[in-house]
């Protein structure tokens, strides 16, 4: 993987890859409501942060719908390319939030000039890692499945800093670790 995978198509395939992954196992479990059959129930989405060389099918949300009648409960699995209702894919939130550590003016028009990302847009992102976020019911249970807490001034760097390896499997890690926030929860999973 390349320095940075925000620019790499294969980067993009391989989190395709995991959600189809997650999606088939939650489809052949079978609806969590009433447990009849799950059929595939996609939408598209119009993310931005993509390279180029990503096709289509990297801008459709997977979805599942029970088949049974009378419960057609949609079930949208968690996401390792979506972080929720965000614009951008998740790998760019987390990666331009990062770059934003120290942010200053200066930083901020960098960032803007060499991703095409709205100055408000990352300011935004910052406010959200640093109180939305970690006064979030996810990030109460969340940050107990971590081997030591990290600094809640610095996010989402220093949550980045507790995963190992390339920036790229370390990025492929903390969006794991986002995932459960991204999805439909099951009825007997923490809502987040």
């Amino acid at each position: 993987m390349p320095a940075n995978p925000i620019k790499d198509p294969a980067f993009f395939s391989l989190l395709l890859k995991i959600d189809r992954a997650t999606a088939d196992e939650l489809r052949q479990k079978g609806c969590p409501e009433c447990g009849g059959p799950l059929h595939w129930a996609n939408y598209a989405r119009s993310p931005r942060g993509l390279p180029t060389g990503c096709g289509t099918e990297h801008s459709t949300r997977l979805s599942l719908c029970c088949g049974r009648e009378g419960c057609r409960k949609r079930l949208t699995p968690p996401s390792v390319r979506f972080l929720g209702q965000k614009v951008y894919v998740g790998a760019a939130v987390v990666l331009y939030s990062a770059m934003c550590h120290g942010i200053t003016l200066t930083r901020i028009d960098q960032l803007h000039h060499l991703f095409g990302v709205g100055r408000q847009t990352l300011v935004s992102w910052r406010k959200w890692w640093l109180n939305d976020f970690v006064s979030s019911r996810f990030w109460k249970w969340g940050k107990g499945r971590l081997s030591s807490p990290p600094d809640t001034t610095n996010m989402p760097v220093s949550l980045l800093e507790r995963f190992a390896g390339t920036l790229s499997e370390r990025i492929v890690q903390l969006l794991r670790f986002l995932a459960p926030m991204t999805g439909t929860p099951a009825p007997s999973s923490h809502a987040f």
